[in-house]
């Protein structure tokens, strides 16, 4: 199965063949069970069903209260997204080219022309025209078009753009826009029901349902920007709503309308959806986003450390008590985390409060923070839990002072992209 990015929909001629026959079968009513018929059951949306049983029933005993479960509000979800969903069409100025036996060439300069390459999703962060798309929508385009649910288009800015987050800011000149707000994707838990809203395949303002299927997951799709020695970070919300190309940059949606995350990517064999999709958290994608649009560039903050995912075999020697956290393989002289006395052998657990009980998740985590701001990081350290008061540095400062041949942290080898 390959993992990819959601391309940004090419626009070309799609043709599609759809053949076969359609055959309705209906299907009789059972006989009756007994004389006596159930009593219809009238459903009302945000109540549980009060369901009366047949008398054949009577001696069964009541289901208790706390059991009946009201049904997702999905019309009220999907009411609060459409319209702070919009359609990104992007294109490429091209200059047309004549062979040596085109004389017309010689005589006069080619005009050149858009040429449209493709088109994604986007959300509305403001009301006053600040939209978050991903970063492989918009790359290489030198035109950005934003088509609003209303029909309405205007031509876009791109803010900033961070390749090893997949997150971009555009900028459109209107007010008072439909704006969607930020959630909480901490709070998310795996069995949470979603939305997907995007415009899959050119289909605008498409709403699609599913369920967290997993987090923190680390597909190792983003690529690494070796200009400014950056690592990709990927933490990524897994779901089950169909998520297409096209729906990237879209908004993941909570059942209360809440953006809790951004759709960048598919795992499919055929291109097409196939049951698992990915999402960047809203907890690191509205920190990308503030910071685009408050500097243009991301502020990454840095631990200073070499970290490397604990494994059993790791856990047992450090009877740690589960297997869980990242293990610490290096500091950095000068570093934040040298000075709070972090150690090498410690083994991170929390960041702030929040556990990191995988490398991606500690990586995110440290993310959502700006350089000198300061983060409490819990520490394994001989059979003991230690708290740490660590004053984070920037790519800079890290840099100034790491050997040639020692990675910063979150650096890695290239990734392959399936």
């Amino acid at each position: 199965m390959t993992i990819r990015l959601l391309p940004a929909l090419s626009i070309s001629v799609i043709s599609a063949i759809i053949g076969g026959a359609i055959v309705l079968q209906f299907v009789p009513e059972p006989p009756p069970f007994s004389e006596e018929r159930v009593s219809p059951v009238v459903l009302t949306k945000g109540q549980p069903a009060a369901i009366q049983p047949s008398p054949a029933f009577a001696s069964a005993p009541a289901p208790a209260a706390n059991h009946a479960i009201a049904l997702p509000d999905f019309r009220s979800a999907a009411g609060q997204a459409l319209d702070a969903v919009v359609h990104v069409r992007t294109a490429q100025s091209v200059t047309p080219s004549y062979g040596w036996y085109d004389w017309s060439g010689m005589f006069q300069r080619p005009a050149p022309y858009n040429m449209p390459s493709g088109s994604g999703s986007g959300v509305i962060l403001s009301d006053d025209g600040y939209i978050v798309t991903n970063h492989h929508v918009i790359e290489g385009a030198d035109l950005i078009e934003i088509g609003l649910n209303d029909n309405r288009t205007f031509a876009a800015e791109l803010v900033g753009s961070d390749p090893t987050t997949d997150i971009a800011v555009l900028r459109i000149e209107a007010q008072d826009l439909k704006a969607l707000e930020w959630g909480d994707s901490d709070a998310v838990q795996v069995g949470d029901w979603v939305l997907a809203v995007g415009n899959p395949f050119d289909l605008t303002s498409t709403v699609t349902a599913g369920i967290v299927s997993a987090k923190a997951r680390d597909i190792q799709l983003l690529q690494p920007d070796f200009d400014r020695s950056l690592s990709p970070v990927e933490s990524f919300i897994q779901t089950d709503a169909a998520v297409n190309p096209g729906n990237s940059g879209g908004a993941l949606v909570s059942d209360r309308g809440a953006l809790i995350g951004i759709n960048t990517a598919i795992a499919s064999r055929t291109g097409s959806y196939a049951g698992y999709a990915f999402a960047i958290p809203s907890s690191l994608a509205q920190k990308v986003a503030r910071d685009l649009i408050e500097f243009g560039t991301v502020q990454r903050a840095f631990l200073g450390v070499n970290i490397q995912p604990v494994t059993e075999e790791t856990a047992q020697r450090l009877e740690l008590p589960a297997v869980s956290g990242v293990l610490v393989s290096g500091v950095t002289d000068d570093s934040g985390a040298r000075a709070a006395g972090m150690q090498v052998g410690d083994v991170i657990l929390s960041v702030s409060g929040t556990p990191t009980p995988t490398l991606p998740e500690l990586l995110e985590r440290v993310n959502r923070f700006r350089p000198g701001q300061s983060a409490t990081v819990e520490v394994w350290r001989q059979k003991e839990v230690k708290t740490l008061s660590v004053e984070l540095g920037s790519r800079e400062s890290l840099l100034s002072q790491r050997q040639p041949e020692a990675p910063i942290e979150g650096d890695s080898p290239p990734l392959p992209i399936p």
